[in-house]
């Protein structure tokens, strides 16, 4: 398998935590989103392999080419179903695709650097910007730290869905200084994940495209 990924995306991020989790062997393709000239991930090549020019991309074994971190995750669940990333309770399993989708749906999209753009290119100034990112990111964190369980990662002993697409947004939170005070349930989780080797191998400071 083929990883098209950017070290600091997030979407990409989530990615690399679930084939690690599953211990699947795969080549990561560096996209750079900031390079001369608008970012790879404009430039034909990609768009060719990705029309929405995004990351992350995912070409299989077959050479398919799979987009959207929630698509490619679930196609790695169902692929290689063990170790699972969803509880076997129905219920368990529906609270960890919830808090799986208030990041993907209701947290990250807002602070995405297209988002930030548009509020930029319609007179917002970095003053507003950061408050965007703040309140979303606080309001988000903030519900998640009352869906979660009191003990071990987000639903348990072992780490699953919730904790995939969790920690890539606690590293979002850091890197645009959001406060991650007052979230005890969350601290645990993150502690945990931070000497867990699947977390740890995917984090953005240990990626090939990583600036030195």
């Amino acid at each position: 398998m083929e990883l098209f990924t950017y070290y600091r995306s997030t979407s990409s991020y989530r990615v690399r935590i679930a084939l690690a989790l599953k211990g699947l062997d795969y080549q990561s393709v560096a996209v750079n989103l900031i390079a001369a000239g608008g970012g790879e991930h404009r430039q034909p090549h990609y768009l060719k392999l990705n029309p929405q020019g995004r990351v992350p991309a995912l070409r299989t074994d077959d050479g398919d080419v799979l987009t959207q971190s929630p698509a490619i995750i679930e196609y790695l669940e169902e692929r290689y179903p063990q170790p699972p990333l969803l509880s076997d309770n129905l219920i368990t399993r529906a609270h960890e695709r919830g808090v799986a989708s208030v990041i993907g749906c209701d947290i990250h999209p807002l602070h995405n650097v297209s988002v930030l753009n548009q509020l930029r290119a319609l007179g917002q100034g970095e003053a507003h910007v950061t408050q965007w990112i703040g309140h979303w990111i606080s309001s988000g964190l903030a519900t998640i730290e009352q869906l979660i369980g009191d003990s071990g990662f987000c639903f348990g002993p072992q780490p699953g869905l919730a904790d995939v697409y969790l920690i890539p947004q606690l590293y979002a939170a850091e890197r645009f200084s959001v406060s991650l005070a007052g979230y005890p349930r969350i601290a645990r989780v993150a502690q945990l994940a931070a000497q867990h080797p699947a977390f740890i191998n995917a984090h953005p400071s240990r990626q090939p495209d990583t600036p030195a």
